[in-house]
């Protein structure tokens, strides 16, 4: 039978976000909105924080569903924007209440979980090394969230959709060619 306690705190989570911030909101709150005791939720997390994270992981996982390839990941970046948009209460509350930092610690995890399978899949053959496909993967994730940062900031106003194809044109090709440049200067 699947546990239903992890969807239930996050589901009451994002409800009382919409009321209240998140320094605001106990785990009394928490539990009496989903009808479970406080000893519930310490068997699931260790604080609120443990919970938001959770619940950033668990969309971000939702919204990539298998969207980790060269010919998918547009579409993966599309679905990320989408999560985060309606999210929007939820995702605004965090980074007011907590920081940026949360939001740009999931992100990071987010989008180097998109790119590194990329990279990987683009390295098939070559002599790059491990160290600079981490490097190659590394370098995209900070540009990605970089973007994804400033559209929160700015109210998630702009299309996501023409901001996915401006990225997605600003890279073709260069992740390939990031990949052919490493395997030159490895062959030296």
């Amino acid at each position: 039978m699947p546990n239903t306690t992890k969807p239930a705190l996050e589901a009451s989570l994002k409800k009382l976000l919409l009321h209240k911030p998140l320094d605001k909101i106990t785990i009394n709150d928490l539990t009496t909105d989903c009808g479970i005791s406080r000893m519930s939720f310490y068997y699931h997390f260790r604080d609120i924080y443990d919970l938001v994270e959770w619940v950033c992981v668990e969309d971000g996982r939702r919204a990539l569903q298998g969207k980790k390839t060269y010919d998918t990941w547009q579409e993966g970046m599309l679905q990320v924007f989408e999560a985060i948009l309606e999210n929007k209460p939820f995702i605004m509350n965090v980074y007011r209440s907590i920081g940026k930092e949360k939001i740009e610690n999931y992100l990071y995890k987010l989008t180097y979980g998109l790119i590194v399978n990329v990279v990987e899949e683009k390295c098939v053959g070559t002599d790059v090394a491990e160290e600079e496909r981490t490097f190659i993967a590394e370098f995209y994730k900070f540009g990605f969230v970089g973007i994804i940062l400033g559209w929160i900031d700015r109210g998630m106003k702009e299309d996501y959709r023409e901001i996915t194809e401006k990225m997605s044109i600003a890279l073709r090709g260069n992740i390939t060619n990031s990949i052919h440049n490493f395997e030159q200067v490895s062959k030296k």
